[in-house]
């Protein structure tokens, strides 16, 4: 069985230099990005700056599955760590849907307000207004936004629960949302243990982790990136489901479904050792 690779000084020298030339890298490209318009252009050049994080990190990503090709699309899927990120832009182009306070970090919200990332006040009281967003920009755009339905990452152990809310719009529409499970592998496509998930890969606040293993340290999401680069990077598998018919179903019922659906495969992959 696959282990999670140990830290040395070699390692991590290692690290050091692939995080100081992301770094480089992300800086030397800023005038493309700051010339870019938004739209079509931006959405496709984050393919080719997110495929540079991917290298740089050691992430290889695994698409099971194609996504229809009609549109409006919504994609919903799991959420394990910042990577997601990268790996379905890269993956599948498109855009996404993402939490209000990413929008504050330092390079990483600029840069991701210009690449067609939607953020979204998740508190109760901007929820009409948040979903009003939403709900223009999947109905415009030509490229499939991704969407995080649990509303934040967890330690990889199971799937939270769903907030309906996010569903209100998708009510009696013409949005066809498509389910996906995401797994993270070590690279030879051996399963990753839940405590070293929780430990290694995972990217969760301990305080709201409902149930399973928590992490011995908490990192920012740089130091997330960094950690990832010292210990040789991981396989993401994406296993793309059938868009279900959501006729006559009420946002509470849609937020159950696809929940359960996204949950039964994650559940029945993510121990699994899958080679190819």
């Amino acid at each position: 069985m696959a282990h999670v690779r140990r830290q040395n000084i070699f390692t991590t020298m290692l690290a050091g230099i692939k995080f100081g030339l992301f770094w480089i890298l992300v800086f030397l490209q800023l005038p493309i990005i700051i010339l870019l318009p938004r739209g079509r252009a931006s959405v496709w050049y984050m393919r080719v700056f997110m495929w540079f994080l991917l290298k740089t990190a050691g992430i290889r990503v695994r698409v099971h599955g194609r996504l229809v090709s009609r549109r409006p699309l919504l994609v919903i899927t799991n959420h394990i760590s910042i990577f997601e990120i990268a790996t379905f832009p890269v993956a599948f182009g498109g855009s996404f849907v993402a939490k209000k306070e990413l929008e504050s970090w330092p390079v990483v919200g600029w840069v991701a307000k210009k690449f067609g990332v939607i953020f979204v006040d998740r508190r109760p009281s901007h929820a009409v207004e948040a979903l009003a967003v939403v709900q223009k920009t999947v109905q415009t755009v030509s490229y499939p936004m991704f969407l995080f339905p649990e509303g934040t990452t967890t330690n990889g152990a199971y799937v939270k629960e769903f907030k309906s809310t996010l569903f209100n719009f998708v009510e009696n529409s013409n949005v066809t949302v498509q389910p996906m499970a995401t797994v993270y592998r070590h690279l030879d496509g051996a399963p990753i243990s839940d405590e070293d998930m929780a430990t290694h890969y995972a990217y969760f606040d301990n305080a709201k982790q409902e149930r399973g293993p928590h992490a011995p340290r908490e990192r920012s999401a740089f130091a997330q990136l960094f950690h990832i680069m010292v210990i040789g990077g991981f396989r993401v598998d994406i296993t793309i489901l059938p868009p279900p018919s959501l006729a006559g179903m009420d946002r509470k019922q849609i937020a159950a479904m696809l929940q359960k659906t996204v949950s039964d495969k994650y559940m029945e992959l993510k121990d699994k050792e899958i080679k190819k």
